[in-house]
């Protein structure tokens, strides 16, 4: 059964949810839908021994963006735009991170005409690639160098993750292998991470910190599923906090303060 077909129950009931429900219910239900179709992507691409992404790769990633259906459309000036999800990690034995909503736009010039779609995943091979998303975006081979990216097992024994900060691939048509995306910019989508996280003003520094609101379980299927891709430990879902009686809530003693969290500059303070 291919991606769109398992996922088209769900984004159909989805759809059917923004016709009856609240704005910001009908607004989760489409995010989610993007996450379960992410999540498909990475589990049809390691699916593939002869086009799947090199083990030695994801080993060395500090982040990994996946993009389904990223639509382009060309004559003589090309444009693609898709919508997707970013986690990253600490360390590279790190869990990886909450998801957060991104969105990926780039043109062209050139004699070009046609339309497609692809699924397109990006791998962050240092921290620098991921922090420098300055003021909420980044653009791929200015602010930080991008490459395609070998595939395979052959890819894995060859890769040198020292060459690009950013490798990028594209499954088109059901084959995968590396894309050109110079040019295109990366940026937080602030509108998506609302409606996922059910919280208004929201940031990607809170998301990835883990200070932001529990996201619904389609977010921890797809962070099992990088986890079994990348070999990293699973993020445990947060426990559900017991019920503290009003009494013993006035005699108990106040916390001490928590540590700041780790920061990412990836957004400025202001909110659009």
């Amino acid at each position: 059964m291919t991606t769109g077909t398992r996922t088209s129950a769900f984004l159909a009931a989805a759809l059917l949810l923004s016709a009856f429900a609240s704005p910001s219910i009908a607004g989760a239900a489409r995010e989610e839908g993007r996450l379960l179709t992410a999540t498909e992507v990475l589990e049809d691409v390691q699916s593939m021994p002869d086009q799947r992404l090199p083990d030695t790769l994801l080993a060395h990633a500090y982040g990994i963006a996946v993009i389904p259906d990223v639509t382009k459309i060309a004559f003589f000036f090309g444009g693609r735009h898709g919508n997707g999800v970013l986690t990253v990690r600490d360390t590279l034995s790190s869990p990886w991170s909450n998801p957060s909503f991104i969105a990926l736009t780039g043109g062209s010039w050139g004699l070009q005409a046609g339309a497609q779609s692809s699924d397109i995943i990006l791998v962050f091979t240092t921290k620098r690639g991921i922090e420098g998303i300055a003021g909420g975006k980044l653009t791929l081979g200015a602010d930080a160098s991008v490459a395609a990216g070998p595939v395979g097992r052959q890819g894995s024994a060859a890769t040198d993750v020292s060459l690009a900060e950013i490798y990028s691939y594209a499954r088109t048509r059901g084959l995968f292998g590396g894309i050109a995306v110079d040019g295109s910019v990366i940026a937080i989508d602030r509108s998506a991470n609302e409606a996922l996280y059910g919280k208004k003003g929201v940031t990607a520094t809170e998301i990835f910190s883990g200070q932001a609101p529990t996201p619904p379980e389609t977010a921890q299927r797809f962070l099992t599923r990088l986890a079994q891709a990348t070999h990293t430990a699973v993020r445990p879902s947060p426990a559900p906090q017991a019920e503290v009686p009003a009494a013993a809530a006035q005699v108990t003693a106040p916390a001490p303060a928590a540590e700041a969290p780790r920061t990412y500059p990836l957004e400025s303070p202001s909110h659009n």
